[in-house]
């Protein structure tokens, strides 16, 4: 049997995302209100999402060859029915929620997701700012258990362009809360400007692509609170503008740490895949430990959401 085909429905999608844009701006523009536009922040974003698709074209070789080799390993091929893709697509984002999950608890990881958090702001554009670098995090691992079970590679990275396609709406302020049942289920605008979030309340987040669910299932999930309005970016913003350093400065930032002199191995080790801020003399922070000076500050907020 021949492998099935599927269409690149991100190329598909590229009409709408611009469409999107467009809207989102003129409604911020007439309403002035539902975020904020900044030529330079804006014009940041595209150059890494054009970048993303650059990197996709010149190593997507890598773990497309990686996904064929094993399927050919797998004796479990189970075909290409509707329910088969909307399994797949279900699973896939499981595997989304992890990945995205250790993106911010491995600095590894870390060093190539940090460029989508970098904008201060959170608009439509904020969601083109992918990664140059996902290939060099080998996260691609966590797709091997859905292709060893039987879903064909193709259907694979089918179902993951329809996640990046979803998430790519929910990176607005121009929409509030919506209805009860769609915001338990599903991730929403709401549930992604609190992952967004620089507050010691919001870090750590929501890490959900679609389904909102494996948050709530695994501990995760945080809502969005009037009372503490969601300040964008990260713990220490970079304050520029520049796509290659958006782009690589936690590279260089591991690596700099890595090569420090008179470590022990453990430690250089530590520097890698332990979680962002980890140091080995205290000097830095982690989430937990800028959520535990929160509380040290704040004890009101004990047993709050996020704390």
């Amino acid at each position: 049997m021949s492998d099935p085909t599927y269409p690149d429905v991100v190329q598909w999608a590229v009409p709408f995302f611009i469409a999107a844009i467009l809207i989102e701006l003129i409604w911020i523009v007439i309403k002035r209100r539902g975020g904020r536009y900044e030529t330079r922040d804006a014009l940041t974003s595209l150059i890494m999402g054009a970048g993303n698709v650059a990197a996709g074209i010149l190593l997507g070789f890598v773990a497309y060859g990686f996904f064929m080799f094993l399927w050919t390993l797998t004796p479990l091929d189970l075909g290409i029915s509707w329910w088969v893709v909307a399994l797949c697509f279900v699973l896939d984002d499981l595997r989304y929620y992890w990945v995205h999950r250790f993106g911010h608890r491995i600095r590894w990881v870390w060093a190539s997701h940090v460029n989508h958090h970098s904008s201060q702001h959170y608009n439509l554009t904020t969601a083109l700012r992918q990664t140059w670098t996902g290939t060099f995090t080998f996260m691609m691992i966590l797709r091997a258990p859905l292709i060893l079970l039987g879903f064909h590679p193709a259907m694979v990275l089918f179902c993951g362009g329809l996640n990046l396609i979803y998430q790519f709406w929910i990176h607005t302020e121009a929409i509030g809360k919506l209805p009860r049942w769609f915001e338990a289920i599903m991730n929403t605008p709401s549930h992604h400007r609190v992952h967004h979030g620089r507050n010691p309340r919001y870090l750590d987040a929501n890490y959900a692509g679609v389904f909102i669910v494996w948050d709530k299932m695994f501990g995760t999930f945080v809502p969005e609170l009037e009372e503490d309005k969601v300040e964008y970016g990260l713990v220490r913003n970079l304050g520029t503008f520049n796509p290659l350093r958006v782009a690589f400065h936690e590279w260089l930032g591991v690596l700099r740490d890595i090569l420090r002199p008179g470590l022990s191995l453990r430690q250089r080790l530590m520097y890698a895949v332990a979680p962002p801020g980890w140091s080995h003399d205290g000097s830095r922070e982690t989430s937990e430990q800028i959520k535990a000076r929160h509380l040290a500050a704040n004890p009101n907020d004990r047993g709050s959401p996020g704390f």
